[in-house]
């Protein structure tokens, strides 16, 4: 014999009506966790990006991709040791919080185009040069720190 000697049916309205009561006086603001996961991958790209050209600066070397001829200095240290691309990742960060913040998953493609693009037309050539540059240092650095996280 069952213990139960309430309908199922009425304990599910039981459970429902609780759960609304709960709901009631519980709200979590959907839009306020998207503004604050938005911010988090912002401050979290902004990091990235300031530390990678602070490192630029004090090894007193070229923050521009498009002068890599006037790079003087393999920058192994720092933000170096996570990614060899802390300025990239700090703009893929920056375009995932926008894409949060705009809420929407089809935007969040955008991300995945910009890191497929910004691999093949920038990185992949960067690399080409670095190691024109810094040969075999910037090989040995390569097989230690991957390119993106």
């Amino acid at each position: 014999m069952l213990n139960n000697k309430i309908p199922p049916l009425i304990i599910a309205l039981i459970f429902a009506t609780l759960m609304a009561v709960i709901a009631r006086y519980s709200i979590i603001d959907l839009n306020e966790l998207i503004l604050y996961f938005s911010m988090a991958c912002v401050a979290i790209g902004s990091i990235f990006v300031l530390a990678a050209v602070l490192s630029f600066r004090l090894a007193n070397t070229t923050v521009n991709p498009h002068q890599l001829e006037n790079t003087s200095t393999l920058i192994t240290h720092g933000i170096f040791k996570i990614t060899r691309n802390p300025i990239y990742v700090g703009l893929v960060f920056l375009l995932i919080g926008w894409g949060i913040w705009l809420s929407s998953l089809w935007a969040l493609l955008g991300v995945i185009g910009f890191m497929g693009y910004l691999t093949l037309f920038q990185i992949m050539p960067e690399e080409r040069a670095l190691t024109k540059l810094f040969g075999d240092e910037y090989i040995v650095y390569k097989s230690r720190v991957r390119r993106w996280l």
